[in-house]
């Protein structure tokens, strides 16, 4: 008799994750709370990220950590969450998230991915996006006030999504979406959402409690 192989997942949800190492995560913020506080915020945003992806039951859930997935802090993620853990690699931001959305849809009908700077992000939004890509949206993404986007998922490789975006500015979202137009591709968007970058993004977290009460 046959043994049993394990079912591929008909989705995976990739949260994108930097070390939360001080004077490399959240640069724009340490100038306003301390290289330290800044590196401290970053973990609990990656923890408060990946918590929200396993509450989903949406899919497999995978931690893509940058430089590389050494880091202690990551080690302790997995072992706390069961998670596997990915490198992202080398490349710009697109060509990392092209990567890692790529090797997802290889086994998988639908990919995921989100970022750590989104705590308005819940388990609803990852629901959603999944169910809309299942029911046949080629991507789904969740647009950002800044004009970048915070979530983007995916039923096929795209690699012109990726490239030659202006990553940082206000006109990503704008330009993937004439990317999507010149694909021929339908595509949903969520709700818009905010991210925490800037110090104002900081104060605005803060009001929110969505981390609990921060200094």
């Amino acid at each position: 008799m046959r043994a049993d192989t394990p079912q591929e997942p008909e989705a995976v949800l990739i949260v994108f994750a930097r070390a939360p190492v001080p004077g490399r995560a959240k640069t724009r913020l340490a100038a306003a709370i301390g290289a330290e506080a800044a590196a401290q915020l970053h973990a609990r945003l990656v923890e408060r990220a990946l918590a929200t992806a396993m509450a989903a039951r949406a899919g497999a859930v995978e931690l893509h950590c940058a430089p590389d997935a050494k880091h202690p802090f990551f080690a302790r993620l997995a072992a706390r969450y069961g998670v596997t853990l990915h490198a992202q690699g080398r490349g710009d931001l697109g060509a990392r998230m092209h990567r890692s959305l790529a090797r997802a849809l290889r086994g998988a009908r639908a990919a995921v991915l989100f970022g750590c700077d989104c705590p308005v992000l819940s388990a609803r939004d990852l629901r959603r996006a999944v169910r809309d890509l299942l029911a046949g949206a080629d991507a789904v993404f969740a647009p950002a006030a800044d004009g970048g986007y915070a979530l983007v998922g995916l039923r096929r490789r795209a690699p012109a999504l990726f490239s030659d975006i202006p990553w940082g500015s206000a006109r990503v979202m704008s330009t993937t979406r004439k990317r999507l137009r010149a694909l021929g591709w339908s595509w949903r968007e969520l709700r818009e959402v905010w991210d925490v970058d800037r110090p104002q993004d900081y104060a605005r977290l803060r009001r929110s409690r969505l981390l609990g009460r921060l200094p």
